[in-house]
């Protein structure tokens, strides 16, 4: 029963992450379009936007942030494997567990900090000091988004790590996570 619970869980926020990530990884070519848009308008018809530095920016912010869910789970952050390598996989439990703690600590902070932020952006309408003067309420809205959806790449991590250090194998085999991905894929599509 515990088992399958923690499975489930673990395997709907690789299959959410996966899909988020997937999406967000579609701004890209928008954010290449939008700098070269400007490139073009600025420097060969000599009219340049008043749009386009901010909307690349928060693009780019939007990338950023909402894909780092996504590099947690595929273990692409930093990691000082001098010590880490060269220990048992107890240990690596350990570790992990430890700098996930830590890392929810902080997204936390985030969390909280940008909630603040967004409910301010509403009430005052914050704008971005520039000529266009855009709205900032849904950057900071983005930014709880993204907190939220690292939080849960955590806890996903955390349980596969805390069952690993009790049992003595992993929650989910490497195929779990790839019909994961597999499955988000495919609710991608019909979108």
């Amino acid at each position: 029963m515990l088992y399958s619970l923690l499975r489930n869980w673990c395997l709907g926020v690789e299959a959410l992450v996966v899909w988020v990530g997937r999406l967000t990884s579609l701004a890209v070519p928008l954010l290449a379009f939008v700098v070269a848009f400007e490139v073009v308008a600025r420097y060969i018809f000599n009219h340049p936007t008043i749009w386009a530095y901010d909307v690349s920016l928060f693009i780019f912010g939007y990338i950023g942030a909402l894909c780092g869910a996504f590099a947690q789970q595929r273990k692409a952050h930093i990691n000082v494997d001098i010590l880490y390598l060269s220990v048992s996989q107890r240990w690596k439990n350990l570790f992990n567990l430890l700098s996930y703690l830590l890392g929810g600590f902080f997204l936390v902070i985030i969390f909280q900090l940008a909630f603040g932020k967004a409910e301010e952006a509403i009430e005052f309408d914050y704008r971005r000091q520039s000529e266009w003067a855009p709205s900032m309420i849904h950057f900071w809205i983005m930014i709880d988004v993204a907190s939220a959806l690292f939080l849960l790449q955590l806890s996903a991590d955390f349980l596969q790590n805390l069952w690993q250090l009790f049992t003595g194998k992993p929650l989910l085999d490497k195929y779990a996570l790839d019909d994961a991905a597999d499955a988000a894929s495919e609710g991608g599509k019909g979108a």
